[in-house]
């Protein structure tokens, strides 16, 4: 059972493919980013297909979705709920927000006030929304989709180190290659094709598969490894922050993902250098830049120093 729950989502990668060209590795990502039970943030420039990564995952899973446009004006209310007087009744009633769905695109979450913000990321922490003194539970799974334009653009109010903490993976879609981009110019535009994506796994099988990854086997010498990436981001002299614990479980999860994702019921070395930038490269902070946006120099420094071996 659990090799053909495996097969179907690998079949959703070539699935969501037709849509999104010649982005095999966000996707896998993506989907190892729902499989882990995170919530999933997309940085980058306007057009380059977040939009359409959501939409499509939604799709292809089979899950309700809803899309939030985030603006400077944006209060609490107009994304969690709000509770309105009636009358008739006498009574206040509860108009659920867009954060009732299964899967949540909040698009460009740095366009919006920090107030904003926190009330979205403390749903996604806690799975629940609490207005009015009573707690509403959110649909499960609840995945957010968050996208973000870079920190350089106007008008943008940067997410802070607790609140980027939140996501598990932060992904880029980039430029596509020449080929690829040829290939969209001569077929036209693919979010078109989004309503003939199938389903290829049901909820009941994507919260099955999310149990399934906890039995995936991490061995001790794999855990070493892990351990010595971490110890060495909080060490290394090019780090000004470290990876917190919570991080590194986060890189085991998505790792175990990862593997399950590949067929394997094992993780092994390769799985963890996959996931790490994704995982880690919010996390850390580099010692002579605080914007964070090195990260990739610093992932790279990660897997050339420390041995996969001790």
């Amino acid at each position: 059972m659990s090799d053909l729950l495996a097969q179907k989502f690998q079949n959703s990668v070539d699935e969501l493919g037709k849509v999104l060209l010649g982005k095999e590795q966000q996707i896998r990502l993506a989907i190892t980013c729902l499989l882990s039970g995170g919530h999933l943030l997309i940085e980058d420039l306007p057009g380059m297909g977040k939009t359409t990564l959501a939409h499509s995952l939604a799709r292809v899973f089979g899950l309700a979705d809803k899309r939030v446009q985030f603006t400077s004006d944006m209060l609490p209310a107009d994304i969690l709920g709000v509770s309105v007087f009636e009358a008739a009744t006498g009574q206040f009633r509860f108009h659920p927000g867009p954060v009732f769905t299964q899967v949540l695109l909040a698009d460009e979450i740095n366009r919006t006030t920090p107030k904003t913000q926190s009330a979205l990321l403390e749903a996604m922490e806690e799975g629940q929304v609490t207005q009015d003194g009573e707690t509403r539970v959110l649909p499960t799974p609840f995945f957010v989709i968050a996208t973000q334009n870079p920190v350089t653009q106007y008008g943008t109010f940067p997410l802070p180190e607790s609140q980027l903490d939140r996501f598990l993976m932060r992904i880029a879609l980039g430029y596509p290659a020449p080929e690829v981009e040829r290939r969209l110019l001569t077929v036209g535009d693919t979010r078109q094709q989004i309503d003939s994506l199938q389903t290829m796994v049901t909820v009941q099988e994507l919260m099955q598969a999310q149990k399934v990854i906890n039995e995936v086997h991490a061995s001790s010498s794999l855990i070493d490894y892990l351990q010595r990436l971490v110890q060495y981001t909080r060490e290394g002299s090019g780090f000004s922050s470290g990876v917190s614990p919570r991080g590194a479980l986060a890189l085991l999860r998505c790792a175990r993902s990862w593997a399950w994702l590949e067929g394997r019921e094992h993780v092994v070395p390769e799985d963890l250098q996959r996931v790490l930038e994704p995982v880690i490269g919010h996390r850390i902070r580099p010692a002579e830049d605080i914007a964070g946006h090195t990260s990739t120099r610093l992932v790279a420094e990660l897997l050339s120093q420390v041995d996969v071996m001790s």
